[in-house]
């Protein structure tokens, strides 16, 4: 049970009495709270707190403007430069020359041909020469020959007489002539040829020739990536870095 004071009771007033009893004196009034008169120090302090706050205030706009600003100048200046230079690069050592050269000029040509093949001749040859015949042969008479005036040794008397040699008589004679030929003959013929043939010409060359020249094999590979290499660390960071308040506080 709760200790509660008892209520005071009224006193008992006699039906006998003709007095009302005597009223309860007044409470006393308590002395009223004086607020505390404000000192230097205190001003001061509340001043300081007003100014600082003030002072984060500024901040807190200075920084969300420069954040904007930084951002800003990220997407369309920093950004646009370096990613655009680091690709450029890129691409540059992995692009090739493609064009159309054309070539009109004369080249000198001296060098020696190896010819090894078969001629077929089929022409005629004129034969012009004189034969000469010193032989002994047979011949026979084809018809009777006479010999006038002749002298015939009979019984070992020479006798003049006329004779006459019948015809298919072999005679042994020796021949001792020249003989001329000129004929024309006819020739077919395969004649092998093997020779080595000098050539020295000057020959006019006039074409166009196709040209496709890889970047990467040339000496422009070393500065393209050295360029790129340079770029890369700052292309990466700004890739990594936020483009907005929202990305830096919930990123993705």
């Amino acid at each position: 049970m709760d200790n509660e004071t008892p209520p005071a009771e009224a006193p008992v007033r006699s039906v006998f009495s003709s007095l009302p009893p005597a009223a309860p004196p007044p409470p006393t009034p308590l002395p009223a709270l004086r607020a505390p008169r404000p000192t230097a120090t205190s001003a001061f302090w509340r001043l300081a707190t007003l100014f600082s706050l003030l002072v984060n205030v500024l901040l807190l706009v200075v920084l969300g403007v420069a954040g904007l600003l930084i951002f800003q100048i990220k997407r369309q200046v920093a950004q646009p430069l370096i990613g655009g230079l680091y690709d450029s690069f890129v691409q540059m050592d992995a692009a090739s020359i493609l064009t159309t050269v054309h070539v009109d000029d004369t080249i000198q040509v001296n060098d020696t041909i190896q010819v090894n093949d078969t001629i077929t001749v089929n022409d005629t040859l004129p034969v012009l020469f004189n034969l000469p015949l010193d032989t002994i042969t047979q011949v026979t008479l084809t018809d009777d020959t006479p010999i006038p005036n002749t002298t015939v040794m009979l019984n070992g008397l020479p006798v003049p007489t006329d004779i006459t040699l019948p015809a298919g008589t072999p005679l042994n004679i020796h021949l001792a002539l020249v003989v001329p030929v000129s004929q024309t003959i006819p020739v077919v013929l395969r004649v092998p040829v093997t020779l080595q043939v000098p050539v020295s010409l000057d020959v006019p060359v006039s074409l166009d020739v196709p040209v496709n020249i890889p970047l990467s094999e040339t000496e422009l590979h070393a500065p393209f990536t050295n360029l790129a290499a340079l770029l890369r660390p700052y292309h990466t960071f700004l890739e990594q870095t936020p483009n907005s308040w929202g990305e830096l506080f919930f990123p993705r």
